[in-house]
């Protein structure tokens, strides 16, 4: 691990490449279909609520007139082009709205009209096109009318001032022009606007830039962890398991990683993704180092609330389910839990044996159905609970049980107490739990901190409570036939791991108490 990742730097050199715009579309396809779809009916509804516009289109056409010699004839064709852009001024003058407005009696204000009037010269011709628009569809139509015939009136009386100045000579060469009203306005019967459809389809666009981008805000300021390569990419730890959501987990918790037991009639099939997701994990730690494997392993997390304590206890079960001989001990003398997740006698353990008031073969407990395992608990809760834990003969309590199988230790959190950091220093290695889309990437950042600075080692990461639809592939080898690809009755049957609760109450060796449940409660 590098001390960039230390530091917590996690922007990418050459920034989001296309898989990390798809990521975004993936984990936020709901937001964006849900800003997308309020966008698009909010720009319907404004379409739809909005009056009614038509419009109505008149035109005229400047001509040469009183002449019929061809020279002239071109000679006023060619100005009465250029003429035509100069009269679109002119028809956009508040002179020409004032009359139309006292022609046609409207109670409309000049400024009003000619926010309702566009002006348009088609290139290469003397046409002047006047659009007029208004609710009323027959006022459109007056107005575009009324529109041509006050600027023939202005373009007449200028032309017969611009002659009378220039005198008869040049009236030889270039002819008088006017303003001929060529098509009138029809009266409209369908609105320009709005248009409901178009504006739907722009509304769905634009909602759809809007709901990717505010999606892309939030990845950007979202600093949780949702996925394995997030944190091998982040913080170059590698994930040696993730574990799925599993409904049983929460409530009575219960310990899931056992040996899987053979279905008895009417007995409920379980999911076998979190059972295989523990082999797997139990797998991943066995090839860590094959000429070294770890036999102390800690097993601690940023905060609480993310799993470890039952995680600690699901992953003896499974590797003492692998044949190996596991003891797990509470190391979390603040919130201990190993007692209660597995139902022993709470109140003795670790601490008896820091102070001598016991051996350790006196509080070691064990299982019935869990022959491979032993729980050392925390015992009494003490007031100096970093001291113990700090201690040399915490130290040699923990080889000591080494010796004797592999030893997973639950640690309290790292970043509330130091507890862990101590344990970790002494331990093969830490697994530091993540919970999918609950931890941060400070979180993490610091606590695989605070275990570098004591120079202990990080066996890697744990995903926990990965989206149960990531592991549906383990649905093949389900019991059940409505969810198993073959026939319940084939080879693929006898392969299904099931956890059944026993029958019988377990016994526990230095305890006469009976067992009536086993629960787990998870820090």
């Amino acid at each position: 691990m590098s001390n960039q990742d230390i530091s917590g730097s996690d922007v990418p050199a050459a920034g989001m490449g296309l898989r990390d715009y798809a990521r975004v579309a993936r984990t936020y396809w709901k937001h964006i279909a849900v800003v997308t779809l309020i966008v698009t009916l909010l720009a319907t509804a404004w379409s739809t609520f909005r009056p009614r516009i038509y419009a109505a289109e008149a035109s005229a056409v400047v001509i040469a007139v009183g002449t019929d010699n061809v020279s002239s004839l071109l000679a006023g064709d060619t100005l009465a082009k250029a003429r035509a852009k100069n009269y679109k001024s002119l028809a956009e003058s508040r002179l020409v709205a004032d009359n139309v407005r006292l022609s046609t009696g409207l109670s409309m204000s000049s400024d009003a009209l000619l926010g309702a009037i566009s002006v348009s010269v088609p290139r290469d011709t003397a046409e002047i096109r006047i659009t007029a628009e208004s609710p009323d569809p027959t006022i459109a139509q007056k107005v575009a009318d009324a529109w041509i015939v006050e600027l023939s009136k202005q373009v007449q009386e200028r032309e017969k001032a611009a002659t009378a100045a220039s005198g008869e000579a040049l009236e030889a060469v270039t002819p008088p022009l006017s303003l001929v009203p060529l098509d009138p306005a029809a009266l409209p019967t369908t609105p320009v606007s709005p248009g409901v459809a178009m504006t739907a389809v722009y509304g769905a666009a634009l909602g759809l830039l809007l709901a990717y981008a505010s999606a892309l805000l939030r990845d950007r300021l979202d600093r949780r962890l949702h996925s394995a390569a997030e944190v091998e990419h982040l913080f170059s730890v590698p994930v040696i398991g993730a574990l799925p959501v599993d409904l049983r987990l929460t409530g009575e918790n219960k310990v899931l990683g056992g040996v899987p037991a053979a279905p008895t009639p009417g007995s409920r099939a379980q999911s076998p993704a979190f059972a295989e997701a523990l082999r797997e994990l139990r797998t991943n730690l066995t090839f860590l180092d094959v000429d070294n494997p770890p036999r102390i392993i800690v097993v601690t997390s940023s905060v609480s609330g993310e799993g470890k304590s039952t995680i600690a206890a699901n992953l003896a079960s499974a590797m003492s389910a692998g044949g190996e001989q596991v003891i797990v001990v509470d190391g979390d003398l603040r919130h201990p839990s190993m007692a209660k997740i597995f139902d022993v006698i709470p109140g003795i353990g670790i601490t008896d044996v820091l102070t001598g008031k016991a051996e350790v073969d006196d509080v070691l407990q064990q299982r019935s159905d869990l022959p491979n395992l032993s729980i050392l608990g925390s015992g009494r809760i003490p007031p100096n609970p970093t001291e113990l834990l700090g201690s040399h003969a915490m130290k040699q309590l923990i080889e000591s049980l080494s010796e004797k199988g592999i030893v997973i230790i639950d640690a309290p959190p790292l970043l509330p107490v130091t507890d862990a950091v101590l344990l970790a220093r002494i331990a093969d290695g830490a697994i530091v739990v993540v919970r999918a889309g609950r931890t941060t990437k400070d979180q993490l950042t610091k606590s695989l901190g605070n275990i570098r600075k004591v120079h202990g080692a990080v066996l890697g990461t744990l995903l926990n409570c990965v989206p149960a639809k990531e592991f549906d592939g383990y649905s093949y080898y389900s019991s059940d036939p409505e969810s198993a690809d073959s026939d319940p009755s084939g080879d693929d049957a006898d392969d299904s791991p099931v956890v059944i609760e026993p029958e019988s109450p377990p016994a526990f060796r230095g305890s006469s108490r009976e067992q009536t449940s086993r629960s787990v409660t998870s820090y």
